[in-house]
C-alpha cells in the first residue's frame, strides 16, 4: 500500500477515535481569574467576538445534527479534531508535519501536537470574528487542563444526555448512502424510496457489541473529567425531537449574547 493511502487510513482512524465527548472551562470572569482545574490561574482567555462553544455527547446522541443547527444560527465555525488533522497535514504547518510524521510511523499523534492544531485554528481571523463550535475535543482531564493553560476558555459546555439503550438502538440501525453521503436510520429515518433503500450499508462498527464497547469508553472519559467540570456543563435532554432539542440549546446561548 502507498504511503499516501496509509496516511489517509491513519486520519480516518483518528477522525473515529476522537469522535468522544469535548469537556472545559466556562468562560465568565470568575473562572478566568481562578482555575477550575487545580486551583492555578487561568491564562488569559483567547480574544474572540463570537460566540466560544464546546459541545458534547456520547455517540449517536444527535450531536451532529445540533452542531449543523447551531452553525446555521449563528455562524460558528464548526470544528472536529478530524477535520484539523486532515486540514493541518495538508497545508504542511509546522504541528500538521509532526502529526504526518506520527502517523507514517505507526505512533499516536501525541496531546502535544493535537493542542497545537487545536490552538492553531482557534487563533484563525474566521474563528476569532464569528465565534467556534468545538466538536469532540477535548475528551481527557489533561487535554482539557492543556487547553485551559492556553487561555481557551467557552462560554457554554453544551452536553447532550440521552441513555445507553436509545443510543444502542440509534447506532444499529444507521445506514449510510453511499452514493450521496446521507444518513439514514430504519425506524426513525427510512429511505424515501426502494432504490435508495436498496444501496444502503451499515458501517462495519455500527453493531451492538461495538457500541457498547465505544459508550464504555464514553463513559470512563467522561468520568474523569466531570469532576473537575461539572459546575461549567449545561446538560440537555437529547432524547427529544431534534428541534426541542435545538430550541433549548438556543435558549442557553442566547442568554450570554
Amino acid at each position: 500500500m502507498q504511503l499516501s493511502s496509509l496516511l489517509l487510513l491513519a486520519l480516518a482512524s483518528l477522525t473515529h477515535a476522537y469522535n468522544l465527548p469535548a469537556f472545559g472551562l466556562r468562560g465568565g470572569s470568575n473562572d478566568r481569574a481562578r482555575s477550575a482545574v487545580n486551583g492555578r490561574a487561568a491564562a488569559p482567555t483567547m480574544a474572540s467576538d463570537g460566540l466560544k462553544v464546546i459541545i458534547c455527547g456520547a455517540p449517536a446522541s444527535g450531536k451532529g445534527t445540533q452542531c449543523e443547527l447551531l452553525k446555521e444560527q449563528y455562524g460558528l465555525v464548526h470544528l472536529s479534531t478530524g477535520d484539523m488533522l486532515r486540514a493541518a497535514v495538508k497545508d504542511g504547518t509546522e504541528v500538521g508535519l509532526k502529526a504526518k510524521e506520527a502517523m507514517e510511523s505507526g505512533k499516536l499523534v501525541s496531546d502535544d501536537i493535537i493542542i497545537g492544531i487545536v490552538k492553531d485554528r482557534l487563533a484563525e481571523s474566521d474563528c476569532k470574528s464569528n465565534g467556534w463550535l468545538l466538536d469532540g475535543f477535548p475528551r481527557t482531564e489533561a487535554q482539557a487542563k492543556e487547553l485551559e493553560a492556553a487561555g481557551i476558555v467557552p462560554d457554554k459546555v453544551l452536553y447532550l444526555e440521552v441513555p445507553d439503550d436509545m443510543l444502542i438502538e440509534r447506532v444499529v440501525g444507521r445506514r449510510l448512502d453511499p452514493e450521496t453521503g446521507k444518513i439514514y436510520h430504519v425506524k426513525y429515518f427510512p429511505p424515501e424510496s426502494d432504490e435508495v433503500a436498496a444501496r444502503l450499508t451499515q458501517r462495519a462498527d455500527d453493531t451492538e457489541e461495538k457500541a457498547r464497547v465505544r459508550l464504555e469508553q464514553f463513559h470512563s472519559n467522561m468520568k474523569a473529567v466531570e469532576s473537575c467540570y461539572a459546575g461549567n456543563i449545561v446538560k440537555f435532554d437529547g432524547t427529544t425531537k431534534k428541534e426541542q432539542v435545538f430550541d433549548n440549546l438556543k435558549k442557553c446561548l442566547d442568554e450570554i449574547k
